[in-house]
């Protein structure tokens, strides 16, 4: 892995391999919990509109088409923490993806009735994720866990914000966050010149002094918190989980491995004991957040609302069995991970992503050291953490079938 930096102040990522792929991602070091209550959503909305125009590609078919012509993947995502735009593409067309990535970066049209007509499509999305109880349970969740913190907030943020948002508010907002010296540039295939070319397409962008959003305490949970939604839904959704630890918390390698003993594929413990054993629901899983400067744990289940309590006790026993976990249980989570990760990795994007990831959060470098922090979990991290955090007082959100 490689690291330069720009005159501008971009941060280049680059790894080199044998693939016939390249992937380029562009990740800016902004997200929801940047947001202020007034514009609850930007980040995501912006998302959206990178692709909606150039001063070069008229509209969003103009830019699709240029990348998909070419048999070429693109997408974009938004975090609580970051926006990321990016291109997998054949490596003699890397320069192509450069072309369009940096037009889309550098000259947004932010037309007026494409505004418009993205808020109609956003609406829709915030109505699609509310009428789906398995992605709305995340939002319920998140919402009744924090308290101070901004993670509290969905990424696509509220109606009334949406509806808010206009070109100055668009224009003001891109011109604060979506800078050089906020931009991380991560590059996974095989091809050369790396930096040579990134400052032929984005050197001209122009670096400015950055705010950096101001840091919230977060008080420790000391009661149960639950949270009841009814529906006319044939399942009920449950979410059962814990603040915990950021990224670069120590422990935070110990809820990874955790996740593996708990959540894995088919043979983790709650799959095991609510699916498997008891057939209390089909979907079931583990869900591990760490992010730069929160995190949360959580078990989430899709079941008939009889079995809920019943499921809860057994997700609390497992939290518990974990204080008891043999060395054999704690190898296999932590050769699942090798494994799972080092499959991930082959994806060009996936790992493009990762590096970005880890640079945004402290250092791309930490990348290559993940494995070995796994590989340093010990029995005792295990059951000190599981006692430590996963303890009584934890966060229930459900939304109970009428």
């Amino acid at each position: 892995m490689k690291k330069y930096r720009l005159n501008n102040g971009i941060t280049i990522i680059f790894e080199k391999n044998s693939s016939k792929s390249v992937a380029i991602e562009i990740m800016f070091k902004v997200g929801s919990n940047d947001e202020s209550k007034e514009i609850f959503g930007i980040s995501h909305f912006l998302e959206h509109m990178l692709f909606e125009g150039t001063k070069n590609r008229k509209d969003s078919r103009e830019i699709a088409n240029e990348i998909e012509k070419y048999g070429a993947e693109f997408n974009a995502y938004t975090s609580g923490t970051r926006t990321a735009f990016f291109i997998k593409i054949m490596n003699k067309r890397f320069e192509k993806a450069l072309d369009i990535l940096s037009d889309m970066v550098a000259n947004p049209l932010f037309d007026k009735k494409k505004i418009e007509k993205e808020k109609k499509v956003i609406l829709k999305e915030i109505n699609m994720v509310t009428d789906d109880p398995r992605l709305h349970q995340w939002i319920l969740f998140q919402k009744n866990l924090f308290e101070n913190h901004p993670a509290k907030n969905p990424t696509y943020g509220n109606a009334k914000a949406v509806k808010s948002i206009n070109r100055n508010i668009i224009n003001n907002y891109y011109d604060k966050h979506y800078l050089p010296n906020n931009m991380v540039i991560s590059i996974v295939g095989n091809v050369n010149n790396i930096k040579e070319k990134i400052n032929k397409y984005f050197g001209s962008l122009k670096p400015k002094n950055l705010k950096q959003r101001k840091r919230v305490k977060e008080p420790l949970q000391t009661k149960i918190k639950t949270f009841v939604e009814k529906r006319k839904t044939y399942n009920s959704y449950m979410v059962l989980g814990y603040k915990t630890v950021s990224r670069m918390h120590k422990d935070s390698y110990v809820f990874d491995v955790i996740n593996s003993i708990l959540g894995r594929g088919q043979s983790g413990w709650i799959f095991e004991e609510i699916r498997n054993k008891h057939g209390l629901a089909y979907q079931v899983g583990v869900q591990n957040e760490l992010e730069d400067d929160y995190g949360a744990f959580a078990v989430f289940a899709g079941l008939d609302k009889k079995n809920i309590e019943k499921a809860r006790k057994i997700i609390l026993q497992q939290f518990k069995k974990l204080e008891k976990i043999s060395k054999n249980e704690l190898e296999e989570a932590k050769t699942y991970i090798e494994g799972n990760h080092t499959l991930n990795m082959e994806d060009n994007f996936q790992a493009a992503d990762n590096l970005a990831f880890w640079e945004t959060i402290k250092n791309a470098s930490l990348a290559d050291d993940y494995i070995k922090h796994i590989k340093k979990v010990e029995t005792s991290d295990i059951k000190r953490v599981a006692k430590q955090y996963l303890n009584n007082f934890y966060t229930l959100t459900t939304i109970e079938q009428k």
